[in-house]
């Protein structure tokens, strides 16, 4: 069992049923989302030997009852919980900005790519969550900030405003510590179109959150060429407060970015999850208060900007994504 299957189970009084969820069973590696079983091969591979495995229940499914009568509930992963508590659904995917990143979105099957750019996991709903990673996004806007000696994200995000999108011309790959999406983990970063006049810290602030945000829209990309439908864009992380990332993302991502409040929203998918179990109803939800931003009339500009990039991307690793 994991960690939370163990901890259920200590819950329930050790019963000699044991239970995990869709969630975090997909996270193993040895079940299949795509089949909703088991792989014993993988098991095996992943173990050295065959294993006795929890049983795997539905979402809104009880655990069990414990010995004083509380009732428990599936459980998930904190992927998938947070996923539950943002509401998204069908047409959201959510973009998270920690040092690396991460593109997941909801969609109705399991993808099986063979590139391994694709990590095929099920939601908290009886749907699934194809997660896309990349090795560089604030790890980006934090070299660049130590190489422009500026002080904090805040101070760079401001000087980045005062450029323009498209960064006079600059363009950043931004792969500093190699990169997962796509499969290069020995590159190195790219800086083009360097001229005279565009040799100034704000261009290279601009072009800093406008590669990291590319880097993010390829994975995007990885997505919606596999049929997944993204209509809106979720942004998490500290990162997502920055005005140059709020300005930038909308045009680049190609379409309507909502910001919700920073809160624990895997604590707040699991209180949704858990009423579900008590009630036999799924909660309904109006999801995390948030600003929205749209591309309007800057997405042409956006479009050029990835153009730009892909292009800069396709001369420094030619058919990367193929």
């Amino acid at each position: 069992m994991q960690a939370p299957d163990w901890l259920v189970w200590q819950l329930l009084g050790r019963p000699a049923r044991r239970t995990t969820d869709r969630g975090g069973a997909s996270g193993t590696g040895y079940w299949s989302a795509a089949t909703g079983a088991y792989r014993p091969d993988l098991v095996e591979l992943a173990l050295g030997h065959q294993a006795m495995l929890p049983e795997v229940i539905g979402p809104a499914e009880p655990a069990g009852t414990t010995p004083e009568g509380l009732l428990i509930s599936a459980g998930t992963g904190e992927t998938m919980a947070a996923a539950f508590g943002l509401g998204v659904r069908q047409g959201d995917a959510v973009v998270s900005l920690g040092a690396s990143g991460s593109v997941m979105a909801v969609h109705h099957e399991a993808l099986v790519d063979a590139r391994g750019m694709i990590t095929s996991l099920a939601d908290a709903t009886g749907m699934h969550l194809p997660v896309v990673h990349t090795m560089n996004a604030v790890r980006v806007l934090r070299g660049t900030a130590e190489m422009l000696g500026v002080t904090d994200l805040e101070e760079l995000s401001a000087l980045a405003m005062k450029s323009t999108p498209g960064a006079h011309g600059l363009a950043l790959l931004p792969y500093l510590e190699g990169e997962k999406t796509p499969n290069l983990p020995h590159a190195a970063g790219t800086l083009t179109g360097l001229r005279r006049e565009s040799m100034k810290p704000e261009h290279l602030a601009r072009a800093a959150f406008e590669g990291m945000l590319c880097g993010l829209g390829d994975a995007l990309d990885v997505l919606r060429v596999r049929g997944v439908d993204v209509r809106r864009v979720f942004l998490l992380g500290a990162a997502a407060e920055l005005p140059a990332v709020q300005a930038a993302a909308p045009m680049l991502f190609g379409t309507q970015v909502v910001v919700p409040q920073p809160a624990d929203y895997a604590a707040i998918g699991a209180a949704r999850q858990a009423a579900w179990a008590l009630t036999g109803q799924l909660p309904l939800w109006q999801g995390a208060a948030a600003q929205i931003f749209e591309p309007g009339e800057e997405l042409a500009v956006g479009q050029a900007v990835r153009q730009q990039y892909t292009t800069v991307r396709e001369q420094a690793h030619p058919g990367a994504f193929s």
